[in-house]
């Protein structure tokens, strides 16, 4: 299982590669300028995937040598293998315009990579593990919490399943539950900074691409996405275990 870890986090970055090359079909940037939304972030925010796929290879690679003694990263090993074949696959199936399919494939990664990173984060029951885990699986599981609901919006212009002239109330629903998600997921690990991070940088990112889009809602959906960032950055803040502790020994 550690050597299809490894093999699973080293062909994210050559699939992203040959993706980016059009090997398989229209890029990403391509199909997001061809099906525009509401929630589409700027194109400087998808270059989180670098350091995303950068700190999986160092995973998969230091999870290799250990010698198997580490039971929870035994555990997650399955999960995280799953979680990046599902997010090499996704790239493909994005490119060849198959959404549907890629919908299913990318909500089907966030669950296994949010399984991973719970298992090495804080939480009420543990303390989280090195920064070799704790970091990537988590850096990982925060962008794709964001990116389902930027791949549903998508999904919803393609197919023409709600209004496309007027997107800004179905938008304000997925921004909604996007903004539930992270918060409960942050409340669950303990204000994970690096999960926080990774849907800053996109929430972030939404705001600046919306502000400066023509399409009617853009500017409302530009504040309501800033408006997430700074509830998430409050939520990582206040449940961050250090802070509650200190909020507990002033309370006695």
């Amino acid at each position: 299982m550690k050597h299809l870890v490894f093999l699973t986090a080293l062909a994210m970055p050559i699939i992203a590669w040959l993706s980016s090359a059009g090997v398989f079909g229209p890029t990403n940037a391509v199909i997001s300028d061809r099906y525009p939304t509401l929630i589409i972030a700027a194109g400087y925010a998808f270059a989180i995937w670098g350091p995303i796929f950068l700190l999986d290879v160092v995973y998969g690679s230091l999870q290799w040598f250990l010698d198997g003694r580490d039971a929870r990263l035994q555990r997650i090993r399955p999960w995280t293998a799953c979680g990046f074949a599902l997010t090499a696959l996704w790239m493909i199936v994005f490119s060849l315009q198959w959404f549907w399919l890629a919908l299913a494939i990318i909500w089907a990664s966030l669950a296994c990579l949010l399984h991973a990173a719970a298992q090495v984060s804080d939480t009420a029951n543990q303390r989280h593990g090195p920064w070799w885990q704790w970091m990537p699986l988590s850096l990982h599981a925060g962008w794709v919490s964001l990116a389902v609901f930027l791949n549903l919006a998508q999904v919803i212009v393609a197919f023409e399943l709600l209004s496309t002239t007027r997107m800004l109330p179905w938008t304000l629903v997925l921004l909604g539950l996007a903004g539930a998600l992270l918060v409960s997921v942050l409340v669950k690990l303990r204000g994970n900074p690096w999960y926080a991070l990774a849907a800053l940088w996109g929430l972030v990112g939404v705001f600046i691409k919306q502000r400066a889009a023509p399409l009617d809602g853009a500017t409302v959906a530009a504040w309501v996405a800033m408006a997430l960032a700074l509830c998430v950055l409050g939520v990582a803040i206040a449940c961050r275990p250090g802070r509650q502790r200190s909020r507990r020994e002033a309370s006695t």
